[in-house]
């Protein structure tokens, strides 16, 4: 009763609100704002300097700003380089994470020690999955999550304590505790809601991220070498990218105010749910799926090139002409992540049987660009992003849709630490940016 009359009010109160609150967009360009805090040609409004990470998607060519195949770095390292360096088998993400946290790559006496802390650490206080992730599921794992990092700062005696060293370990205990939280969360939401069987696995000390995360999330506990390989490539790839994207700005502004470890990681989290940053792979399972009930022959390029069309022409999928996975906010010729992923996604999918899926994939990777091209008025090209893969890499692996974006918080809490420890050591002020006021002045 009480909340639909709150709804009656809210809906009498909305037009007001739009009313009073709705701004001329001319008034963005008199005053030179940058929205979204970027020009006009897409390019961000410098607001630091990092050590951690660089995105290149341009180089100057005898004084002119050439667009180039995108390069994404870690610490000195070119990302393609890095992966290229491990053997066929071998898992990175405990090796690029020790990089990207600590500056340089581990000798082997170091790798062993991190790993082996990062064991010690992947588990939660006595009773706090009953209590804390049990008792409150949702169908939401990314609030499940946040919800849960908040709650263990009760359990931690120095939550408030911001030296870097504490807030180095409060960084290491929640890198190893995040695939916990998201697949305990999902499997409180599976039982509780969706009424399905409840299965709750301890992590095994001896593996890896990647191997853990399959064992925590299958009733048998079984994986391939494979798929393992796969899981730890995607986690490195979505690990960090610059200090710029959202949530990572997010992670910056919150430490610049004092605020301690949990909470700056869990508004990291509500920034990164959002389907404009950690949710667009979702968004491109969903155009998939559409694209797959619509065109009747998905070896015809002509058919698949004209929806393609429909949904640029907002006459198709959720009609606001995206074609998800397409594009990127700095990577215009390609983006790395992507051409990386590719040939890992190549041998998952032969692996798996689903040769005929990758085969649709690839041909929206080679048709949307020359549709959003002929139909957008665009000022640099466009090409698939990593998004675009990893939907199919996570439903190759059996992973719910639920936890997509909690796959990409598993890997970004690297990223976002290392941000908070480089703000902590070199930032001295608050982040606070300026908004112009352009209200009308009234007579009392």
């Amino acid at each position: 009763m009480i909340r639909s009359q709150l709804v009656d009010y809210i809906k009498r109160q909305e037009d007001i609100c739009y009313r009073n609150d709705t701004i001329a967009p001319e008034l963005y360009a008199e005053y030179g704002v940058k929205r979204g805090l970027r020009d006009e040609n897409g390019n961000g409004v410098l607001t630091g300097l990092t050590n951690i990470s660089r995105v290149t998607s341009s180089k100057i060519v005898n004084g002119e700003k050439i667009p180039c195949d995108g390069e994404l770095w870690y610490r000195g390292y070119r990302i393609d380089r890095l992966i290229q360096s491990m053997q066929p088998t071998e898992l990175g993400f405990e090796k690029v994470a020790y990089l990207l946290l600590m500056g340089e790559m581990p000798s082997d006496e170091e790798y062993l020690e991190f790993r082996k802390m990062l064991s010690l650490c992947r588990t939660l206080p006595t009773n706090f999955t009953r209590d804390v992730i049990m008792k409150a599921p949702s169908a939401d794992i990314m609030n499940s999550m946040t919800r849960s990092i908040l709650t263990l700062s009760s359990y931690d005696k120095f939550a408030m304590d911001t030296s870097i060293a504490n807030s180095l370990r409060q960084c290491i205990q929640l890198i190893s505790e995040f695939p916990l939280l998201a697949v305990y969360g999902y499997n409180a939401y599976n039982h509780y809601i969706k009424n399905d069987s409840m299965f709750i696995h301890r992590p095994n000390p001896k593996l890896s991220t990647a191997e853990n995360l399959l064992l925590l999330m299958r009733p048998d506990k079984k994986y391939t070498a494979v798929e393992a390989k796969v899981l730890d490539t995607a986690l490195i790839l979505h690990m960090e990218h610059g200090g710029g994207n959202n949530s990572t700005f997010t992670t910056r502004v919150v430490t610049s105010s004092g605020s301690d470890t949990y909470s700056t990681i869990a508004a990291a989290m509500s920034s990164l749910k959002g389907p404009k940053h950690g949710g667009a792979n979702m968004k491109v399972m969903e155009m998939m799926e559409d694209i797959s009930e619509h065109v009747k022959d998905r070896k015809d390029k002509e058919e698949i090139g004209a929806y393609l069309e429909k949904i640029v022409d907002k006459e198709a999928f959720d009609k606001k002409g995206l074609i998800y996975g397409m594009g990127h906010a700095i990577y215009s010729l390609s983006d790395p992540r992507e051409v990386i992923f590719k040939q890992f996604v190549e041998k998952l999918a032969e692996e798996k049987g689903r040769e005929d899926d990758l085969a649709l994939y690839n041909a929206i990777e080679e048709l949307a660009p020359e549709v959003i091209a002929r139909k957008r008025k665009i000022y640099k090209g466009v090409s698939p992003n990593v998004d675009f893969y990893s939907g199919f890499v996570y439903d190759m692996l059996g992973i719910p849709k639920e936890l997509y974006t909690p796959m990409f918080a598993i890997a970004r809490v690297v990223g976002w630490s290392a941000h908070r420890i480089e703000e902590l050591i070199c930032a001295d002020k608050i982040i606070r940016p300026a908004y112009k006021s352009v209200m009308e002045e009234r007579d009392s």
